[in-house]
């Protein structure tokens, strides 16, 4: 598993079992937790990846071929992206069953819980991923970083601060020691502020509904 502040992975492989569904639920469940990720796409992200999973399992290949999954939470779980890969050919697609047909919903209810979804194909070996996206309501599209002097970051921004993203709530110049200007930046985590020259780099982007949480 590979991780930081702002994007948090984990991959696995799963044997070809209607236990692996549940078993991937879990790890959903644990990873989101030990991430701190939001309650609000947990419930949803669990939906997808059941049917995701359950649809990997049901495809036939040989006996010895695995599930792989992967997810992906950016953004303190306003972002979380579940790939379920599988050594089947063609292209699943969304069907419209009948009202008395039992089965064939799974990706309706993916489509529908959803930012976005998709199939690729495998980039190694055979067989295709398919993934999708899920955003936590009213998350849009990430604004824009850019790199800008401490001296001209304002409240309401995002700072780049210890691996995460802060929000600023307030700022004020002062002079060091030697006369020098300085910037101090108040998070809202409370802790301690940003101390900076007025002129050293500091990544910043606009406050929006993906740096909220």
């Amino acid at each position: 598993m590979t991780g930081h502040s702002d994007l948090r992975e984990v991959s696995f492989r799963l044997p070809r079992c209607h236990g692996s569904v549940p078993r991937a639920r879990a790890i959903l469940r644990a990873k989101l937790g030990e991430w701190r990720a939001g309650h609000h796409t947990l419930d949803d992200g669990e939906l997808v990846l059941s049917e995701l999973v359950t649809n990997a399992v049901r495809v036939p290949v040989p006996g010895d071929r695995m599930v792989g999954v992967r997810i992906v939470c950016r953004e303190n779980g306003d972002r979380l992206r579940l790939e379920v890969s599988d050594a089947g050919p063609g292209r699943p697609e969304v069907r419209k069953p009948r009202e008395t047909e039992a089965d064939g919903r799974g990706l309706l209810l993916v489509a529908a819980l959803a930012h976005r979804w998709g199939v690729d194909a495998r980039p190694a070996g055979i067989g295709k991923t398919v993934w999708a996206e899920l955003l936590a309501p009213g998350a849009g599209p990430v604004p824009p970083e850019q790199e800008v002097a401490a001296v001209t970051v304002r409240p309401g921004q995002c700072v780049r601060a210890w691996g995460d993203w802060r929000t600023v709530l307030a700022v004020r110049s002062e002079r060091n020691a030697s006369g020098g200007p300085v910037v101090v930046i108040a998070l809202d985590d409370h802790g301690p502020a940003l101390r900076l020259h007025a002129a050293e780099p500091v990544t910043v982007r606009p406050l929006g509904p993906a740096a909220t949480s």
